[in-house]
């Protein structure tokens, strides 16, 4: 219900305002010194309308993908395979098939598998390429979250299943928040994602992982992949040198930051980072960073419900409630040229279906909807990704796992 003001005679110098909160009515009388309006918060920016172009389709959950070369695009399927979509064409053949190293999943809601790929800044003179996904744990853990490298063979297009070389892994407690997005930041480094361990309030330890800079877990790593061994640390991450504390560690405080992104005009690094109980929310992601989980979720206290310390605490340029959707899908900035209206807007999405879009409004960010004019219905998306000219594509899936060959992969167009 909106507020309501009284209608008294002007010639009076106090106006009453009535306010709702909550259950109660709270009364206050405020002078009234002009006939100025009151500030009002701007309005929303009005929805954008566009439509989308279906890309490929009968796909086994798909959740990434990757542009090697003009007209081609790789696309990760949850269970394991590769695809590979030339001239408009879906192979039946996959580039490589992880099927064998992941552990068994569910056919039913499923947050583990082959989750993520990135092309080597160099990909076209070392065919090095990068995925993240989950095999069998040999310890207590639910399962091993695994990053790799393949490299494609020169000539022949293939890549050997058995070649990768293991760049880092990480015990997942649970098998869900698993994160799992990697991708090459503008500095050449390689940046990873993973979530809090997983279960519900980061109830992982006695104060969970979120806060806790001795683990990966609920952190986005940054490290340089160009060695033999693995990785190594790069000299001017954040915690270098502080014995209480990963060096492999860019930013922490995450729940479950399933997708992040580098907007490739300005280098500012976006995630979505899916909420708990009540809220979604976007992040700008910066060196050293504390996002705030799990004392916070979004803007509001969680862990301790209330009076929670705020302080050093980076919030959110975005939230939304669950009455809007329940699991933020990252996005990019787009930086193409087909769809002038979207210049340097942040495109995003939820879980259930909604395509959101960021604008810079002063030092805020807007939100407003993208309604997409002939998409079927009942899609949940499960990632996004850009092209080489900066046009923006999502993948999709109805079911909540990998049962079916009903996903697909479209790109956004105009209307």
């Amino acid at each position: 219900m909106k507020n309501k003001f009284s209608n008294r005679h002007p010639s009076k110098l106090w106006v009453s305002f009535i306010i709702l909160l909550g259950s109660g009515i709270l009364i206050c009388l405020l002078p009234s010194f002009s006939n100025h309006k009151p500030a009002t918060k701007p309005e929303d920016p009005s929805p954008i309308p566009l439509k989308v172009q279906l890309v490929a389709e009968n796909l086994n959950a798909p959740t990434d993908m990757a542009f090697p070369d003009n007209g081609v695009i790789w696309i990760t399927e949850q269970t394991g395979k590769i695809r590979v979509v030339k001239n408009g064409k879906l192979s039946d053949a996959p580039l490589l098939d992880l099927h064998s190293k992941l552990v068994k999943l569910s056919d039913s809601y499923e947050e583990r598998g082959l989750l993520s790929i990135a092309l080597h800044p160099k990909f076209k003179t070392n065919g090095k390429f990068y995925v993240f996904y989950s095999r069998p744990s040999t310890e207590k853990s639910d399962h091993t979250g695994v990053v790799a490298e393949y490299k494609l063979s020169a000539g022949s297009g293939t890549v050997d299943p058995n070649s990768g070389r293991i760049i880092l892994t990480i015990e997942e407690p649970e098998s869900n928040h698993n994160g799992g997005c990697i991708k090459f930041g503008p500095d050449g480094y390689l940046y990873v994602s993973f979530g809090d361990g997983g279960g519900q309030g980061d109830k992982h330890g006695k104060s969970g992982n979120g806060q806790k800079l001795d683990t990966w877990l609920a952190k986005i790593l940054r490290v340089d992949v160009n060695t033999q061994v693995g990785y190594v640390v790069p000299k001017d991450n954040p915690f270098v040198g502080r014995k209480d504390a990963k060096p492999e560690i860019w930013a922490y405080g995450f729940r479950n930051p399933y997708r992040f992104s580098f907007d490739r005009a300005t280098g500012q690094m976006f995630t979505g980072d899916v909420g708990q109980d009540l809220w979604e929310e976007v992040d700008i992601v910066t060196r050293g960073a504390n996002y705030g989980w799990r004392l916070m979720e979004g803007t509001h206290c969680y862990n301790p419900a209330t009076g929670c310390p705020v302080k050093g605490i980076t919030m959110p340029i975005t939230e939304y409630s669950h009455k809007i959707g329940i699991s933020v899908i990252g996005g990019y900035v787009y930086n193409g040229k087909q769809l002038p209206g979207l210049k340097s807007k942040y495109v995003f999405a939820d879980w259930i279906g909604k395509v959101f879009f960021l604008e810079k409004a002063s030092d805020k960010w807007q939100r407003g909807d993208i309604t997409l004019q002939n998409i079927p219905k009942n899609l949940k998306i499960t990632g996004f990704a850009e092209d080489p000219a900066g046009e923006i594509y999502f993948s999709t899936n109805p079911d909540t796992g990998p049962g079916g060959v009903k996903g697909g992969v479209y790109k956004i167009i105009k209307n």
